[in-house]
């Protein structure tokens, strides 16, 4: 049975970056709704006891058609999302330190090289969808964008999610109304670099 990331913060201690009934709709009902479709999916499938990382990887091996579409939208949408609210926090934002600011800048030059592209993506995103920062499996950073609930995990990639940007109108629209751009550049100020780190670590072993 997968379960629903555990918000370690109150649904309005996110302001005024992401307001608090932006925040509660977004987990309470679309993260809640991925999860329990999810499950449902899984189980039809016979997947159980199979990690979320190895169903998405393994998803032409879904012969049902109707069952593994369930599973690449509900199971996207479960990972990402455990992904996206665990990476951001209250007093949060900044930049990285450490291993992963080192990285960022080799890979990118420049911490602010880095935020200008993940946010073109992300702005630049046709519909609903996400921008990523992934470790490969050489452990070096890539940035990328997907549609509706794709992630590099299950495009195939071969790479490791460590950070996104939700860019779903229901991430954004009840503050931002059609202003994805002004929603992109105030998320950065709840960004978690310390716990982006930790995934990075552990991507990277």
């Amino acid at each position: 049975m997968f379960e629903q990331y555990k918000l370690p913060y109150a649904y309005d201690s996110l302001e005024p970056v992401i307001d608090a009934l932006t925040v509660e709709t977004h987990y309470s009902k679309h993260h809640a709704a991925y999860t329990k479709n999810f499950n449902d999916f899984v189980q039809k499938a016979g997947l159980e006891g199979k990690s979320v990382e190895e169903i998405l990887s393994s998803l032409d091996s879904v012969s049902d058609v109707a069952i593994r579409n369930g599973l690449r939208n509900n199971g996207g949408g479960y990972y990402n999302h455990n992904l996206y609210f665990s990476t951001i926090a209250p007093k949060a934002g900044g930049e990285p330190v450490g291993i992963l600011a080192e990285k960022i800048n080799a890979a990118f030059g420049s911490f602010a090289a880095f935020k200008e592209k993940i946010s073109a993506l992300a702005a630049g995103q046709f519909g609903s969808g996400w921008a990523w920062l992934s470790v490969d499996k050489n452990g070096a950073l890539v940035l990328s964008a997907t549609g509706n609930q794709d992630n590099p995990i299950s495009l195939g990639t071969g790479c490791k999610p460590i950070f996104c940007i939700d860019v779903w109108e229901h991430a954004y629209y009840l503050k931002y109304r059609n202003m994805r751009a002004s929603y992109i550049q105030a998320f950065f100020d709840v960004v978690d670099w310390n716990a982006v780190a930790r995934l990075y670590e552990s991507a990277a072993r």
